[in-house]
């Protein structure tokens, strides 16, 4: 195997198209608009990076491989770009109930602290002293994992693609996929509406939101939600700035609620990691006012400075939500030279330094403690990540 089609530039597509040419493969990648892609999940403000999974120690390892690549990123882009974008500022996790077994928090710190992390358990007054933005009497409990923080997602994106560029990739940018191109009973390529094919020895699929209408069998296992992204803009915006404040989630596996310390233009943003909308990816991306609404309602009990604070813009973030909420990644079983890349299911991004080397693995067929978890699987019992809330 020597040249590899990748489509689609987000979080999969990207670190899968690094990875293979470090691997001595030529790779086209091709991205169905512009790149990256305004409408992509990754092509955002801020994504959570974080090893809190509750009992779920694959996630947490996978974290734990990650962040020595973070900050070897970081190295990088501090000498081509002049700053970092990872930020290792610490997650606060806040619970309004007392820690149980079985819940996102106490799961999450057990794991944690077994495993040796340095957390700061901290309780009712403990909480509205260190955190005074607050609202008094509303949590109880809550920790600080400081081995946590946030990543400037889409200037990521945007580093990562001149950084693909300069190691000789090529990149086909306005390629509208109509359709898998198949030769001798084996995907070779891919078609764009216009006509033009690009081909190669093996495709991977890493098209998010989009991908349960490309491939066959994908549509019962990768669903497309829609989840409103709400950006405020705080009169003094330092009382949210780190140290301050921290990214934090609140009562997340219960209610879905978390977001973002302020960043440098003074922006914080909340969002839910919930149910989502049901929402056709390609349909105008509007978020619906009772969204703002429903928003801000839990900003006046949680966060009441941020509840009236200036709407700076809002967003409809895509998931790809598989079935089990686990990830997709490995060689269609009825799809010869096709290799799959998605269900982010709205977590996939702070693996983002790791995402490529698992679908490398799979298209390569190396091995991997961690593809099992992820591969081509029957559609059974729906269920979601400890973070994520089901109503």
């Amino acid at each position: 195997m020597s040249r590899v089609v990748v489509v689609g530039a987000g979080a999969f597509g990207l670190a899968a198209a690094r990875e293979l040419v470090a691997r001595g493969l030529e790779v086209v990648l091709v991205e169905r608009g512009r790149a990256p892609h305004p409408d992509a999940a990754s092509t955002d403000l801020s994504k959570l990076v974080r090893g809190d999974y509750g009992v779920d120690v694959l996630y947490t390892e996978l974290m734990e491989r990650a962040w020595p690549r973070w900050h070897a990123a970081n190295e990088r882009w501090h000498r081509e770009l002049g700053r970092e974008l990872c930020h290792e500022t610490g997650f606060l996790v806040l619970s309004s109930e007392p820690f149980a077994s079985g819940g996102f928090e106490h799961d999450s710190f057990a794991t944690l602290e077994a495993r040796g992390y340095p957390l700061e358990r901290l309780r009712g007054e403990d909480l509205a002293r260190r955190f005074p933005v607050l609202a008094r009497d509303r949590f109880v409990e809550g920790y600080v994992n400081p081995r946590a923080g946030w990543v400037e997602s889409g200037a990521v994106v945007e580093a990562e693609l001149r950084a693909l560029r300069a190691e000789g990739a090529r990149v086909v940018e306005a390629f509208a996929l109509a359709s898998l191109e198949r030769r001798g009973g084996r995907v070779v390529g891919v078609r764009a509406r216009d006509g033009v094919l690009v081909e190669g020895d093996a495709v991977v699929l890493a098209t998010g939101a989009w991908s349960s209408v490309l491939a066959p069998g994908l549509a019962a296992r990768i669903r497309p939600s829609g989840h409103p992204v709400v950006v405020v803009r705080p009169e003094g915006s330092e009382r949210f700035e780190v140290p301050a404040f921290l990214p934090w989630a609140a009562d997340i596996g219960r209610t879905g609620w978390y977001g973002f310390a302020a960043n440098a233009d003074g922006l914080v943003k909340v969002a839910n990691h919930g149910v989502g909308l049901s929402h056709d990816p390609e349909a105008p991306r509007v978020v619906p006012k009772v969204a703002v609404e429903r928003t801000r309602a839990f900003l006046r009990g949680a966060l009441p400075e941020l509840s009236s604070a200036a709407l700076a813009t809002t967003r409809l973030c895509f998931y790809a939500d598989s079935f089990d909420g686990d990830f997709l990644i490995d060689r269609h079983p009825d799809e010869p030279g096709l290799v799959v890349a998605t269900g982010d299911s709205g977590h996939a991004f702070k693996f983002y330094p790791v995402l490529g080397e698992l679908v490398a693995d799979a298209l390569l067929g190396a091995e991997s403690p961690y593809l099992s978890r992820f591969a081509w699987r029957e559609v059974g019992t729906s269920r979601v990540e400890q973070a994520r809330c089901r109503e």
